[in-house]
This record gives structure tokens, sequence and C-alpha cells, in this order.
């Protein structure tokens, strides 16, 4: 459930980007803290804890209304994606609102990509969300290193093995040159509001 800071007037929303390691969570928030700073209101944070580091940082999105007459600001936080630092991921995931999961399309990955979304579905369990309910969001990230000939698993691979159960929205992505980097924000942040809408009625 968000945030509703009353002095303020603000419902908080909290999105958190997920995924393995080294597959794009940085790269997605650092492109997003380039290209919308002067809507965001706070320095880029980056806690390290234990040789991991968690970033987050606070924005207000683009033109989407109000919730019960209170302005929406957007906290979007990522996770350290190794797999030994469980404890950090489960943490930040307390009073999550959204979920981006970044996935790494680089065919020796694909293991990596199972592995993490079970682990997401546990942590989430762990403060009683469902995985399928929660407002979740898949990004299949690194398509550019296709023209690098690095081997890529298709988007229809991706789909079938990440997607086939969970159907929720998807898009293929670079982090890197920024390739859908702002529709998947978007998209994760129309659906949390619409479903904080639903909860809040």
């Amino acid at each position: 459930m968000a945030f509703i800071n009353l002095k303020k007037k603000e419902v908080q929303v909290k999105i958190v980007y997920y995924g393995p390691g080294r597959g794009g969570k940085t790269t997605n928030l650092e492109y997003i803290f380039k290209k919308f700073q002067e809507r965001i209101k706070s320095d880029m944070v980056s806690i390290k804890t234990h040789g991991d580091r968690t970033l987050y940082f606070d924005f207000f999105p683009f033109d989407i209304g109000k919730i019960k007459g209170y302005d929406i600001k957007v906290n979007l936080y990522t996770v350290p994606g190794q797999v030994k630092y469980n404890a950090t991921r489960r943490l930040v995931l307390q009073g999550v609102d959204g979920v981006v999961f970044v996935a790494d399309s680089m065919a020796l990955r694909r293991e990596h990509n199972f592995l993490s979304l079970k682990n997401l579905q546990e942590n989430l369990a762990a403060y009683n969300k469902n995985i399928f309910k929660i407002p979740l969001v898949l990004q299949y990230n690194k398509r550019d290193l296709a023209k690098q000939g690095i081997q890529l698993l298709t988007i229809e691979r991706m789909e079938k093995d990440l997607n086939s159960k969970l159907k929720v929205p998807s898009f293929g992505a670079s982090a890197m040159t920024g390739e859908n980097v702002v529709p998947t924000l978007k998209k994760i942040i129309s659906i949390a509001v619409a479903s904080l809408h639903k909860e809040l009625k």
C-alpha cells in the first residue's frame, strides 16, 4: 500500500526494479535520472550494504493526475541482483507498489532470469504479496547487443520462459541506448496508480 503523506498531500508510489545481476537495472535508473532531471527533486542515492548497492531517487511523473486530490510522487529503487544479497532485495521490496523485472536477453543468462523471477515471487510472498496480482512489467533488456554479434534469446523465447503464466505487459529494450526505458517506466506507473485507485475506493 502506498505511503500517504498528509502534510504534503502526496501519495508516494514505490516502484522497484528487480532482476538478475548485471541485467541492467542500475542502467535503467541512470538513464531515467538523466532524462528527467527537471522532474527529480532529489539526488540519486546509493546505499552500500556489505559490498552491494541499492539505488533510489524520487520524482514527479508525467501528467497522470492525482489520487483522491493528492499529488503522486514516485520512488524508484533498484535491488542488488547477485544471489548472495537476498536479504537486501527482500528488504527493498517492503511496501512495494509495482515491480519492473529486468531480464537479461543474453542467451547465456537464461537460467539467471528464471532463478531471479522465482526469487522475486518468494520475496513478495514474504510480505503476503502475490506475483500474479502485483502491478508488474517485464523488460527484456540488452536487445542492442545483437549488433555486436552476441547471441540473444528471441523475444518469443523470453515471453514463453517468463511471461506465459504471468501475462503482464513486456518490452524489448536497451537501457544503454534508452530504447523502451521510458515506455517501461510509464507502463508500470500507470498500472501501479490504477491499482492504488482501486484500493483507495
